[in-house]
């Protein structure tokens, strides 16, 4: 008994101490290092909470057996400062509150809740703690789902989409397209961002969760490609489910993160519109969180030369091809006039350097007409908003926040004079 606890209580401690300094970039540790260090931080409430009950109760049982050993005060010591780490954890997602408002107050305007149709209620900014207390909970009753809609028409998996919706209807709601992530060659549309999804739904918006071809049957650009043609679905059909079409904008994560921000780049671009060039493939805002930008490595960084040349070259391209690996680099497409970004990353992000977001944000805010918002999270790591938890449950609130924002300007501009009355 006393070996297991000891064994437990290490385990713990070493997960809480691989939370609090992930490993990240070229380390060979860097996936083990996510996947520990994501569930540790991200279920912090619950581990602490599990870690101060075992201790109490191991400490009531050896009491009661004669008092506790040198082996169980190691054990204790270890649960004390892996409970401290922990605790220092739940800080940290209660501060991306703070750290997301002051974000979007830098980039808009001091008074830009003002703006907000309607105005955010007096729990916008409180923890869900129900939620996060039961964090893959994400159905809502509020909530109707239609699945596997075909946007290509020829009857594929990875060419469907499904429709998240009020199920009291509506029209003319804000659209937002979900790209889920998956390194380009897993996952699918019903795998990810449920939480904001469901959430916005709920408070009015239509979703819209997209499959799209993924490698290495896929190679770069269709995915894109097939992105682009959803967007043209959507805009051309998405009134039918209370949608409004002149306002869609796009979400992802991971390497739905870097689809989402090539998609809000390359608007309207004949090259990634083989046979529909002249749609509109325009996008009203762009979210992307923890995506890939520099896929090209224009860095020059050891990270995101291991990435290219054991992974992607071989997987995503199929080849070394440098102008159709540039084609799919975020970082080589920002131009003037992009839609608004609102960019999203964890300073702890083990898989995607958080430099990657920082030099978008960079160059995008150097020659962008729209605002360009960043939000870098203290103690996230990637994919930290795939179930309920105290920082995604703020860092989304955030986010309709920010699309409330565009839309509330988006709106005000169709009735402007000259401009003639929105429809």
């Amino acid at each position: 008994m006393l070996q297991r606890f000891l064994r437990v209580s290490a385990l713990g401690a070493a997960l809480t101490a691989n939370a609090l300094r992930p490993f990240g970039g070229a380390n060979p540790l860097a996936i083990p290092s996510f996947f520990g260090g994501w569930l540790t931080s991200e279920l912090a409430p619950q581990n602490l909470a599990i870690t101060v009950a075992g201790s109490a109760v191991h400490v009531a049982r050896q009491r009661r057996r004669g008092g506790l050993s040198r082996g169980d005060l190691v054990a204790l010591a270890l649960n004390l400062a892996s409970a401290a780490g922990l605790a220092v954890m739940v800080r940290e997602g209660m501060r991306a509150r703070d750290v997301v408002e002051a974000a979007l107050t830098e980039g808009l305007a001091d008074d830009y809740v003002a703006r907000l149709d309607p105005a955010p209620d007096k729990v916008d900014l409180a923890t869900p703690w129900r939620q996060v207390l039961l964090p893959w909970k994400i159905k809502d009753p509020q909530v109707q789902r239609i699945a596997d809609i075909d946007y290509v028409g020829d009857g594929k998996f990875r060419h469907k989409l499904d429709i998240y919706r009020p199920r009291g209807g509506g029209t003319d709601l804000p659209v937002v397209i979900q790209v889920h992530g998956g390194a380009w060659v897993i996952s699918q549309k019903d795998q990810q961002g449920l939480p904001m999804m469901t959430h916005l739904a709920a408070r009015g918006f239509i979703c819209v969760a997209v499959n799209y071809p993924l490698s290495p049957k896929a190679k770069w650009p269709e995915h894109l490609v097939a992105l682009k043609r959803a967007v043209t679905w959507t805009r051309a059909n998405i009134a039918d489910y209370g949608g409004d079409p002149s306002f869609i904008t796009v979400t992802g994560g991971s390497a739905g993160g870097h689809l989402a921000a090539m998609l809000g780049l390359t608007a309207n671009d004949p090259s990634y519109q083989p046979g529909f060039e002249d749609a509109d493939t325009s996008l009203q805002a762009c979210v992307p969180f923890y995506g890939v930008y520099d896929i090209a490595n224009t860095l020059d960084t050891r990270a995101g030369r291991q990435r290219l040349d054991w992974f992607l070259s071989r997987i995503m391209f199929k080849g070394s091809d440098k102008d159709n690996i540039e084609s799919a680099t975020a970082l080589l497409h920002v131009r003037p006039d992009v839609p608004p970004f609102f960019v999203i990353h964890g300073a702890h992000d083990s898989l995607v350097p958080v430099a990657e977001a920082r030099e978008l944000v960079r160059r995008l805010r150097e020659v962008s007409k729209e605002p360009v918002i960043y939000a870098e999270l203290p103690g996230a790591q990637h994919g930290f908003d795939v179930f309920h938890s105290i920082r995604g449950a703020h860092v989304i609130r955030g986010v309709e926040r920010f699309l409330r924002w565009v839309h509330a300007g988006d709106k005000a501009a169709m009735i402007a004079p000259g401009r003639g009355q929105a429809c």
